[in-house]
């Protein structure tokens, strides 16, 4: 059994194959292959226990990923903790156990990439994000690598986290900006939200026509970054229908109010990724992609993770 640390598998994995090897996986026959309970919820006093299974006979591969989220960590504070059991599909037996924070946040942000690849207009050259942690950090990680933005600016919970985020995080050739929310939404032609906030982030009418978005942050049905006007002006896609219904506030919230229906769900990632519906229709389109995270992203990023182990080992 392989026993891998945070820092192993961030050494391990490389941006632009597990993009890839997400994008594979949301393309395969998802239907026929992909066995994956809608993720459990467990109420802690500290907290939320996550608990995701999967197995995908496409790959082979099956496992489990617990993750705890922390209510009312402090700044600097580890907020979530994540491990990854990686199990023989046959035997059942446990091949690897991962440290699995940075395995969730770079597979988040992959995830997020692939929604851009098929949803942005090709010409978009700002990216805008909202958050200074550590998911934002990997969202502005994986998509200085994976496409040509040329900027981008930063919006956190107070202009100091802004300028601090600025200040030391690393992003390639981009020019980084701190920026209040109405200039972030105004300029960005790519929007992710990766943050904390229970409660809209900004006015859905500031919107330009032509706007790609990414929501990350909000994964509870009472939580949400953005607001109605903004769920009803985009064309939305969803990681997986099952989560997004359950979990989605972004969702369901407007739901509940009447401002949508359920219908105003175009597709999921796989009908997107497999072609079995449209990607961007019109270059004025707004298009916002709906993340709650799903087993099938951790499954096929652990198993790469063994796999690389592996073949280090044997060279």
């Amino acid at each position: 059994m392989l026993t891998l640390s945070d820092e192993q598998v961030r050494k391990l994995l490389n941006t632009r194959e597990v993009i890839a090897t997400i994008e594979r996986a949301f393309a395969n026959d998802y239907g026929n292959s992909v066995h994956m309970p809608t993720r459990m919820q467990m109420e802690t006093p500290g907290g939320v226990l996550l608990i995701m299974p999967c197995y995908d006979s496409a790959v082979p591969a099956m496992g489990i990923k617990l993750v705890f989220v922390r209510e009312g960590a402090a700044a600097g504070e580890t907020r979530v903790q994540a491990s990854y059991a990686l199990l023989d599909p046959v035997s059942g037996s446990l091949l690897a156990l991962l440290d699995a924070n940075y395995l969730t946040e770079l597979r988040t942000a992959a995830t997020s990439a692939v929604a851009t690849k098929y949803l942005a207009r090709k010409d978009s050259t700002t990216l805008g994000i909202f958050g200074t942690g550590r998911q934002a950090l990997a969202h502005l990680g994986v998509f200085a690598e994976a496409f040509a933005f040329h900027r981008a600016l930063i919006c956190g919970s107070s202009p100091a986290r802004s300028q601090e985020f600025v200040r030391t995080a690393a992003a390639g050739s981009l020019k980084l900006e701190a920026a209040d929310a109405p200039t972030l939404v105004a300029q960005s032609d790519v929007i992710c939200t990766c943050t904390t906030s229970s409660e809209p982030l900004f006015d859905g009418h500031w919107l330009r026509p032509g706007t790609h978005l990414n929501l990350v942050g909000a994964f509870r049905p009472a939580t949400r970054e953005v607001d109605d006007e903004t769920i009803r002006r985009a064309r939305v896609v969803v990681d997986t229908y099952d989560g997004a219904l359950a979990e989605a506030g972004d969702l369901l919230i407007p739901m509940q109010r009447g401002a949508i229906t359920r219908a105003h769900i175009a597709a999921d990632l796989h009908e997107l990724v497999s072609g079995k519906k449209p990607a961007r229709r019109a270059t004025d389109e707004i298009t916002l992609f709906k993340s709650v995270g799903c087993a099938l992203e951790d499954l096929v990023t652990a198993d790469l993770v063994y796999h690389r182990a592996l073949h280090t080992a044997g060279s």
